[in-house]
């Protein structure tokens, strides 16, 4: 017998985030401004793994097979995502985060080289 979840306020809230963030994001200016939060942050996380990974030399195999595990994760929910129409915003802030997150790990990359 599968348990239903309690309707309450804090749950319906959270179940119309994505519907209320999508009609936000209506205005390309809101969007685009969204995107580059979302873009900045995640190449902040990347370039911090690098800078981290680099830094402490230690057990750099496990760090780089959770970023591979990580960014493999991201393109199987794209997967995802690609079937179902209505989730586009959410597909673009995960292809957006996507980005940034290996162009802070390839800028770390390439400070290394030099």
């Amino acid at each position: 017998m599968p348990y239903k979840y309690q309707e309450t306020g804090l749950n319906r809230s959270f179940g119309r985030a994505l519907i209320r963030l999508e009609a936000w994001s209506d205005n390309p200016w809101r969007r685009y401004s969204l995107f580059i939060i979302i873009f900045l942050s995640a190449f902040i996380f990347g370039s911090s793994v690098g800078m981290l990974g680099g830094a402490l030399a230690l057990m750099d195999p496990v760090g780089a097979f959770f970023t591979v595990a990580l960014i493999e994760l991201t393109v199987r929910i794209r997967r995802i995502f690609l079937n179902q129409r209505s989730r586009v915003l959410l597909l673009n802030i995960l292809d957006i985060a996507r980005m940034g997150f290996l162009y802070g790990l390839f800028l770390e990359a390439f400070k290394l080289l030099f």
